[in-house]
């Protein structure tokens, strides 16, 4: 699994291009992001609910590399910084071109949630 590169509104992984935010699990299996567990506790995908953190965690994993848009806008809630430190689970936070470069060289069980616009 290798993310290609990303522009503003998509990101391109193994070839296939995504007009929408995204979720790599382990398996390399590519999901859209599930926005709404975030927007009704905050109005905003910006701030990343706890919700949303228990969709995007995997048992297993011990690397979470968020990709917090191409101007960095996005960050964890308290509450999703907290959960992820209850599992053991490293978080990267970087602006998404940056954040694409990290997960591409991940070592071990890296998860990565990727925010494609602002």
């Amino acid at each position: 699994m290798k993310i290609d590169r990303t522009d503003f509104g998509s990101i391109t992984i193994d070839g296939a291009t995504f007009p929408h935010d995204v979720v790599i699990r382990l398996s390399g299996e590519v999901l859209k992001r599930k926005k709404r567990l975030s927007k009704q506790h905050y109005g905003t995908s910006h701030t990343v609910s706890v919700d949303e953190a228990e969709f995007v965690y995997e048992r297993g994993c011990d690397t979470l590399v968020v990709g917090t848009g191409q101007y960095g806008n996005v960050h964890l809630s308290p509450e999703a910084a907290e959960f992820f430190t209850n599992h053991d689970c490293r978080v990267v936070l970087q602006p998404t071109p940056q954040a694409i470069k990290a997960y591409n060289k991940a070592k071990g069980k890296a998860i990565g949630l990727f925010h494609v616009t602002c």
